[in-house]
């Protein structure tokens, strides 16, 4: 199947032909006709599927051009850099198509943006935090909003969005078409559904939760942090297998430690992007990557969450993460657009369950290498890593009953305070002797009356 086989307009096609791109994904050309329909769609595809056109495609086809200010077409997601992403797809497709597109986001000046929302737009691409108050300051009106496309949903839930996004439904028009795409299901994604979209179709390429068939998997049994960081500068060493590649960590104080290790061991190669970073920093991170000017990019859950990086050889997750669907996205972050694709999983063992979970979910084992025998095995234990000593009984441990105690003195006479139910302007003026004459217009005009 082509393209060309799908009701697409020449705008579009001739802006798919300058991508380069001939045969759509199983569910692009799945979801297209659904999504077409105007009834409310629930997607279902593994990460790296070209998601974004599947909903992207059947929209520009039925998007007039209209003058009007407001836009029609609403797309949520769940971080900034997403939102980037998104807006330069459209931007592509809508090449020698005449819409506006913007995307808007926390963490940068909301009267520049506010300026672009009132010159007016078609689609609009945003952050469920940052579009609920520019909707409230009533700069950004949703009355013509048709379509609302919610992308990676779960991660929205899982961020503590549920909230803003009860809000944002709230004030969207109540007939509109809903859209939404995901890797993964989950129960709160269930119970959005259930609450909020009127008899969905599903589309359905994948059960949730099966991983890419051209992403080769390996695990690894390493006991502590510092026997990964040997078994990272192992692999890292050899830069032509290992070109492009992408580390997930659990949290930011672990990607700038990791981050700080391989910078020694590979100076001018490793950029890092985490929620502490500056959006400036964090771009400039990605462009870097992407454009190959640094080869090994650590990024926490959040950050890498939907970034289509074309090229990335191997992700390797330095932890392995608490929740299986964290695991499932990271991956696809290689093996984009059906190319072979590498990933590697680094377990202690404290993290076995963990990794039991993620075999559950994907109904298959991951392959277990052995460490290299040139693998030096570290006994030094980060702060994470050390068994936390509770004692049960100390007897030079002071115990509560000899806590000082609270103190009994007095209060000396000028710093008691007396309520005297109101204002005390008249005890000041007592205690810093002002005169009872300055300013009272009363008091003068007495004094005038008696002269």
């Amino acid at each position: 199947m082509t393209f060309r086989d799908l009701n697409l307009n020449t705008p579009l096609y001739n802006a798919l032909d300058d991508l380069g791109f001939e045969h759509p994904t199983p569910i692009q050309s799945e979801a297209f006709s659904v999504v077409a329909s105007g009834k409310d769609v629930v997607g279902i595809a593994q990460t790296g599927t070209g998601k974004t056109f599947a909903y992207m495609l059947p929209i520009l086809r039925n998007l007039k051009f209209s003058k009007q200010d407001n836009p029609r077409v609403l797309v949520l997601v769940p971080t900034r850099e997403l939102v980037v992403q998104v807006v330069n797809e459209i931007e592509k497709l809508s090449k020698y198509i005449n819409n506006r597109v913007l995307g808007v986001y926390g963490g940068t000046n909301i009267n520049t943006q506010k300026q672009a929302v009132a010159e007016g737009l078609d689609i609009i691409v945003a952050t469920p935090g940052r579009l609920y108050d520019l909707a409230v300051s009533r700069v950004l009106q949703l009355k013509s909003i048709q379509k609302l496309v919610i992308d990676e949903v779960d991660v929205m839930l899982d961020l503590g969005f549920r909230h803003q996004l009860m809000n944002i439904f709230d004030i969207l028009p109540e007939r509109r078409q809903n859209i939404m795409f995901s890797a993964t299901m989950t129960k709160d994604v269930d119970d959005l559904i259930k609450n909020f979209f009127i008899n969905p179709e599903k589309v359905q390429i994948a059960v949730s939760g099966t991983p890419l068939d051209n992403i080769k998997q390996l695990s690894y049994n390493v006991p502590n942090y510092y026997t990964k960081v040997n078994l990272l500068e192992h692999l890292l060493n050899d830069d032509q297998t290992y070109s492009r590649v992408l580390i997930f960590v659990a949290f930011k104080r672990m990607a700038d430690r990791l981050f700080d290790a391989l910078e020694n061991l590979f100076p001018g190669q490793c950029c890092v992007i985490h929620s502490n970073k500056t959006q400036n920093y964090r771009l400039r991170s990605i462009e870097q990557f992407s454009e190959g000017e640094h080869r090994i990019l650590i990024a926490t859950d959040v950050m890498a969450r939907g970034l289509d990086i074309d090229d990335i050889t191997h992700v390797i997750n330095f932890d392995t993460p608490e929740y299986p669907e964290n695991y499932m996205h990271r991956i696809g972050r290689t093996g984009r657009a059906e190319k072979q694709g590498n990933s590697i999983l680094l377990t202690t063992e404290k993290e076995d369950l963990h990794r039991e979970a993620i075999q559950s979910l994907m109904k298959m084992d991951i392959e277990l290498e052995n460490l290299p025998e040139t693998i030096e095995i570290s006994t030094d234990l980060i702060e994470e890593e050390r068994p936390q000593i509770k004692e049960h009984y100390n007897p030079i441990k002071q115990r509560d009953e000899d806590a000082p105690g609270p103190a009994f003195h007095e209060k000396k006479e000028k710093n008691k305070k007396v309520n005297l139910g109101g204002s005390y302007r008249r005890e000041m003026s007592k205690k810093y002797k002002k005169p009872k004459t300055r300013g009272d217009k009363n008091y003068n005009r007495k004094k005038k009356r008696r002269k």
